[in-house]
């Protein structure tokens, strides 16, 4: 599953307005603002999910999922769980 924070990092590593990606996937425009802004975990017809994460992998995007590799390598942004605060 994609999360809306990577679907938002995508857009910013592809320098791509929503618009742009709703165009590419095609998707509407208030589809792809659902899926940003919809919590962790983006919730939708798979169709459509398909769609975006394809169009994204086809602008060189890798998702990477929790816990998975990038046996590829390169730049990626994957956010660090969060370790409480000692003392």
């Amino acid at each position: 599953m994609i999360s809306s924070g990577q679907l938002r990092a995508a857009r910013a590593l592809l320098g791509i307005d929503q618009r742009t990606l709703a165009e590419r996937s095609g998707v509407s425009l208030a589809t792809i603002q659902r899926m940003e802004t919809s919590g962790n975990v983006v919730r939708g017809v798979v169709d459509t999910l398909t769609k975006v994460v394809a169009a994204l992998e086809d602008s060189g995007i890798e998702l990477i999922g929790e816990n998975a590799q990038s046996p590829a390598g390169g730049r990626g942004v994957r956010l660090r769980p969060k370790h409480p605060e000692a003392g």
